[in-house]
């Protein structure tokens, strides 16, 4: 007998993700990629340290904007016993600095932290397609496991009815009390194997909630038919092209050469043009206008190893994107082979299947004319048992790999997928703030609004 508490968990699950009411409207792999795509910290996370990469370019272009400070001052001299010599000194000081030529060394960090955003784009859309790619897995591994639970559910009644037949067969002295043994074997590890697929299932829903944001409700039959390249080459034609993997490695090697050319202006000579004002406290006002002219001669060799650093780095970052191309091409390669098996199994377990239940379906009816023996019913039983459970599993495979393809290409985002989602654009806070507009500018208020809309400030 089933364990009453092990049976009602096993109700309740099956329930819950089996048997919505038919009004409700199954929900969609699309519906969970696109509560994947909004729900996720992660990729909260990644924009907000895009913002970062954002800002330093900012930070980059207002070196080359003007340096206004103001400052004041109050000093007391104390002359000794005469008092009236004593002397009181109030200033106001408002000062200003302008970058005027640097060989271009500004211009270079700026270009510089440029790339670098970009690169952070790229990082931005591969965690957007993990987190896509994790949620095709649970939403899979849910419907596997449910679809599992209910075979062994039905095994667990058939092998009950089986196992009553045999002892009525056995009263009337038709079988022996082996036959009977082995049915009742046969029940115990039926029963045990569904109890582990109940398990299983509440394993696989707390990862679904985990991945997409919520429970899942009654879940339609997901598609392996996503237009894929017709041909591996044309696959890893199509990754080169657009895996974020590869951008981003792209990025990080102009990020490097750029930085090479900065480690380079950084020994060149600078001018700035200064300009100052003081008022004391009988409000006469003195002004000052200057160029100041100045480079390093000598610090230490700390110029010609931060040369020779960039150097290293920029070598480092295309010996990185050798590596990258190499395992995105094989990732293709990988992804198409695992769709191809999963295809190929998908097919030979829908053949075996059929065959296992004409088979099953032969032996049962052998048996109870007294030509096939309980065990033979319990053998062909579970060749068509692990033939439907074939099927889930290469079902799910098929569908897992058919996303893993498009995830291999780089396409796995929810643009690509037409996802019914805002869809994040890199753009436009980077348009805000690439010029470092000042707090209280129009661009500054306008940045303002963004942030409260994000939920930033």
């Amino acid at each position: 007998m089933i364990h009453f508490k092990t049976a009602a968990r096993a109700a309740l699950v099956a329930t819950y993700v089996l048997w919505t009411p038919i009004a409700t409207q199954a929900e969609t792999l699309a519906d969970a990629l696109a509560s994947a795509y909004t729900h996720s910290g992660l990729i909260d996370k990644n924009r907000a340290l895009l913002r970062v990469a954002d800002e330093d370019v900012a930070i980059a272009a207002a070196a080359l904007k003007p340096i206004i400070t103001w400052s004041s001052s109050i000093t007391y001299t104390d002359m000794g016993g005469a008092s009236l010599l004593d002397d009181v000194n109030v200033n106001l000081d408002l000062n200003a600095e302008l970058l005027l030529y640097d060989f271009g060394a500004s211009a270079t960090a700026v270009e510089s932290q440029k790339e670098l955003v970009l690169s952070t784009r790229e990082t931005l859309k591969r965690v957007e397609q993990e987190i896509l790619f994790r949620a095709v897995e649970a939403y899979v591994d849910v419907r596997s496991s449910s679809e599992s639970l209910a075979l062994r559910q039905s095994n667990v009644r058939v092998i009950t009815q089986e196992l009553r037949a045999a002892r009525d067969r056995f009263d009337v002295g038709e079988v022996t009390r082996t036959d009977v043994a082995l049915a009742e074997a046969r029940l115990a590890s039926a029963r045990s194997l569904l109890a582990s697929a109940e398990g299983q299932l509440q394993r696989d829903v707390a990862e679904y909630v985990a991945a997409v944001g919520r429970k899942p409700g009654r879940l339609a039959t997901p598609s392996a038919n996503l237009n894929l390249a017709n041909s591996i080459e044309r696959a890893t034609a199509i990754a080169f092209r657009t895996h974020p993997a590869i951008l981003k490695a792209q990025h990080d090697v102009s990020a490097t050469e750029l930085n090479i050319r900065r480690a380079e202006l950084a020994m060149s000579p600078t001018l700035r043009g200064t300009a100052s004002a003081r008022m004391d406290e009988d409000r006469n006002v003195s002004e000052t206008i200057g160029l100041q002219a100045g480079a390093t001669i000598y610090r230490g060799g700390e110029l010609s190893a931060r040369l020779r650093q960039a150097q290293a780095r920029r070598d480092a970052s295309r010996a990185d994107l050798h590596i990258v191309r190499h395992q995105v091409e094989q990732g293709v390669v990988n992804a198409y082979s695992l769709l191809e098996v999963a295809n190929a199994s998908r097919q030979a377990s829908e053949r075996q299947i059929r065959a296992s239940r004409v088979a099953f379906r032969g032996v049962r009816e052998e048996a109870t004319l007294g030509a096939r023996t309980t065990l033979d019913v319990l053998n062909a039983e579970q060749e068509l048992l692990d033939a439907e459970a074939g099927l889930i599993t290469a079902q799910s495979d098929e569908v897992r790999a058919a996303y893993g393809v498009l995830s291999s290409m780089g396409l796995l985002t929810a643009e690509h997928l037409g996802l019914a989602v805002q869809v994040y654009d890199p753009a436009a806070y980077y348009n805000l703030v690439k010029d470092a507009p000042a707090i209280r500018s129009d661009q500054g208020a306008a940045l303002d609004r963004v942030l409260r809309s994000i939920g930033k400030e």
